[in-house]
């Protein structure tokens, strides 16, 4: 099969040829259509993150099983999945529990401690394949499909673990990335007044198209004073915050207001200060939001399916051109998300 690898961080992709990958015990092969080309996996591309090398990098798939080994259960034939992109062990007191991401026994991701869908074909743990709802246009966008399992439900983890309901009103730190993007939707979506804050004034009517109500440029404008303006001086209900720089997160506190909640996923991941005054008074709310369930990700493909939401993909490329989409990616000139076509 073809196959894009990569021999060490930092370096070009090597599309070649190499072995069809085999189902064992346990596992299922599946033929992949499209996979997205998001910043999590440029980050092992260029090296910020550890991978084990040579190594096959993406998780973000639309594909179809074509091969199930022996005790596989859940899957059959012909069925069109996605990945699951955390190995975790399925039976600890947290996977038991349906907090997979936060496994007793992690035993890293899809794409990088094992081959993931930057080829033609894919082999994976039966537990890390999830089997999608019929009503899904998977033939005619696949790409879509693919990048839905962390575009639209990072963002849809991100409402209940934070609560935010129809009426209240979010900040999304980092808007116009591929998935800040996302999270001015499905506020939308749920029903919040959404104002999105970014650096970058060209992604801001895309925001605005997505569902924002308001934007606020934090290259031109004190964020705070800005957000306090925009909301009467009440403050925000909630800051998701996909930069997670020191800065962002500061700003993103200090404008919540009453019972409101701070969101952070990851992104510079750097130590922050807040007022525990402000925390006691406001009875304020800070939260870590690391990745999704697989239950969160069937109930994403059902709002797909039922015509509710749908993502945004604005760079499809072939396998040939996977150095310039992964360019345009670390440069964030895409909007929305950015995708290769496999198949």
């Amino acid at each position: 099969m073809k196959a894009l690898v990569l021999h060490a961080p930092n370096t070009p992709f090597d599309l070649t040829e190499v072995p069809d990958p085999v189902a064992g015990p346990g596992e299922a092969v599946a033929k992949v259509y499209a996979c997205g080309a998001g910043l999590t996996i440029q980050h092992f591309k260029a090296g910020r993150v550890p991978a084990v090398f040579p190594r096959v990098i993406g998780h973000e798939i639309c594909a179809e099983i074509v091969e199930v080994g022996a005790g596989v259960r859940s899957l059959e034939v012909g069925d069109i999945v996605t990945s699951y992109f955390y190995l975790n062990c399925g039976h600890c007191r947290m996977c038991a529990g349906d907090f997979q991401p936060l496994c007793d026994n992690f035993g890293g991701y899809v794409g990088r401690e094992i081959d993931g869908g930057y080829a033609e074909y894919i082999r994976l743990p039966e537990r890390n394949f999830i089997r999608l709802p019929e009503g899904l246009d998977w033939q005619g966008q696949p790409a879509h499909v693919g990048v839905a399992m962390d575009a639209l439900a990072t963002p849809y983890k991100v409402l209940r673990h934070a609560r935010i309901r129809e009426g209240e009103t979010v900040a999304v730190f980092g808007a116009g990335g591929g998935l800040g993007i996302h999270q001015v939707m499905m506020a939308r979506w749920a029903g919040a007044r959404v104002i999105a804050v970014d650096t970058k004034a060209s992604k801001f009517e895309a925001c605005r198209d997505a569902g924002a109500d308001e934007v606020v440029d934090a290259s031109a404008v004190e964020v705070v004073e800005a957000l306090l303006e925009l909301t009467g001086g009440a403050g925000v209900d909630a800051a998701v915050d996909y930069v997670s720089a020191k800065s962002t997160l500061e700003a993103g506190a200090r404008a919540l207001g009453k019972r409101g909640r701070l969101v952070t996923l990851g992104g510079a991941g750097e130590a922050f200060s807040l007022s525990a005054r402000e925390l006691l008074y406001k009875e304020l709310a800070v939260l870590g939001s690391r990745y999704v369930t697989p239950t969160e990700i069937r109930e994403t493909y059902d709002l797909m399916a039922r015509g509710e939401v749908w993502p945004i993909v604005t760079e499809i490329r072939p396998m040939e051109e996977a150095e310039q989409l992964h360019e345009l990616v670390e440069n964030g000139e895409a909007t929305g998300r950015a995708a290769l076509r496999i198949a």
